[in-house]
């Protein structure tokens, strides 16, 4: 008998974030194309996409415009070389980012991916210092509940145990300063009507380690893979300030916050700040393709700019950086936020997205807190909202709720026992009411109501 589609992938496939045996009770569902939010399997049932794909489709499947940028540019150049070469869908791209991002960033280095994108911010600073005559200033600083990306500096970086503590003897001895928490304030405030007195303890940290401290490393205003949790711009206004005091780079992660997931195209824009680094990617390309670009100032650039005999050169490269195809998407992602209203009109559906999630969750007996930014919305599950007792972790109730909502044709994916919605920014109002729906339906159908 000929094997399926599902189960040839299950003999040789190990796929991401996955623990392989859940696949024996829910196998992968096999994509056959998608359209807007949709995606359509094999056997014609459609899914509402509305975790963008892990937060990477910008404006929704097989955008007929990026397809075009993509298919035009296939046919000059698929690739070349980026060392002494170059090509106009990247110089045009560079021009274009030079435009929109913070005012401090003024050059681009291209990689890959989010997670080498932060590796290489990592390492500019690390060398900027060591060439720079201060040879003690070699750890970073980041936040608790932090996320970075998956290769080992990457990690090393990040806070979260699920992905980091197993490795832990692998990493670089780095500075975890403790991340404000406003659903669980210890000082007794709330998100909107607070000084940060949280940011004590990285006022802490850095007057004892800034001495010794290369870079400071953040998500802007949104620590997304800890729940997708939301911090006042106030704390990064602080954060920028105290770099600035012990002589400290501010690298600031906009690889899931950037190109408008926050309502403005990058979330520092909010804080009224520029970071020394900023990396990028997932929305750089709509979703498309993998490549990211590690930005960043002038004083930065120029501290490698140097006769080659000094040995200043930043010796880092990625095989695939710069790749025309992947410019070509980018450029076509531009294009689009220029010609159509996206930020407006995400920005509109976005407070209506407020006021909608409220009336459908607001009430339920097992939601704790229901957080947004931009488009972005998160309902956190807990046991006892008074006492905000978690649900056992041993329960799962996320990832049940998840399988449940797939039967109704939503992709949920939640973090832990937090659901959210991080749909394309050109999300309608129709389809963003059919995913309230069904979620609503999953999580009554697992909790009750």
């Amino acid at each position: 008998m000929q094997k399926t589609f599902e189960e040839r992938d299950l003999d040789l496939i190990w796929h991401p974030c996955s623990q392989m045996k859940d696949y024996e009770t829910l196998p992968p569902m096999v994509i056959d194309h998608g359209e807007g939010v949709w995606l359509y399997d094999i056997y014609g049932k459609k899914y509402l996409d509305i975790v963008s794909s892990w937060w990477a489709n910008l404006l929704g499947h097989c955008n007929k415009e990026i397809n075009a940028g993509i298919k035009d540019q296939l046919d000059k150049l698929e690739h070349v070389i980026f060392a002494n070469f170059s090509h106009k869908p990247a110089i045009e791209l560079a021009e274009q980012l030079n435009e929109i991002t913070p005012p401090k960033i003024r050059k681009f280095h291209f990689n890959d991916n989010g997670s080498a994108a932060v590796e290489c911010a990592l390492k500019m600073a690390f060398q900027f210092y060591q060439q720079g005559g201060k040879p003690e200033k070699k750890r970073f600083m980041c936040l608790t509940e932090g996320y970075h990306g998956e290769t080992i500096g990457a990690l090393s970086v990040g806070s979260l145990d699920l992905y980091a503590k197993l490795y832990q003897p692998m990493m670089m001895d780095n500075i975890h300063i403790e991340a404000p928490d406003c659903y669980r304030c210890p000082y007794g405030k709330t998100r909107d009507c607070c000084q940060c007195e949280c940011f004590e303890k990285a006022e802490k940290a850095f007057a004892a380690h800034g001495h010794e401290t290369a870079a400071m490393i953040a998500e802007p205003l949104l620590q997304g893979s800890a729940g997708m949790r939301i911090y006042p711009p106030l704390y990064l206004k602080k954060l920028r300030a105290l770099c600035d005091k012990y002589d400290v780079k501010l690298i600031l992660d906009e690889i899931a916050t950037g190109f408008g997931r926050t309502g403005t195209m990058f979330a520092c824009e909010q804080a009224g700040i520029s970071p020394d680094i900023m990396c990028i990617s997932k929305g750089l390309t709509g979703g498309y393709l993998p490549m990211s670009v590690t930005c960043v100032s002038e004083e930065i650039y120029d501290a490698f700019y140097a006769d080659y005999s000094e040995g200043r050169a930043f010796m880092h490269s990625h095989t695939y950086a710069g790749n025309p195809l992947g410019c070509a998407a980018a450029l076509a992602v531009q294009k689009i936020f220029r010609e159509q209203q996206v930020l407006e009109t995400a920005g509109e559906n976005a407070k209506w997205l407020t006021a909608e999630m409220q009336k459908a969750f607001g009430h339920h007996k097992n939601v704790g807190e229901i957080r947004h930014i931009g488009l972005i919305h998160a309902i956190e599950l807990v046991q006892n909202p008074e006492s905000k007792e978690p649900f056992a972790e041993a329960k799962r109730t996320g990832y049940a709720i998840y399988k449940k909502a797939l039967q109704y044709g939503l992709v949920l994916r939640p973090l832990g026992d937090v659901l959210y919605f991080n749909p394309p920014l050109n999300i309608t109002r129709a389809e963003l009411t059919l995913a309230i729906e069904m979620a609503q339906q999953a999580m009554v159908d697992i909790l009750g109501k």
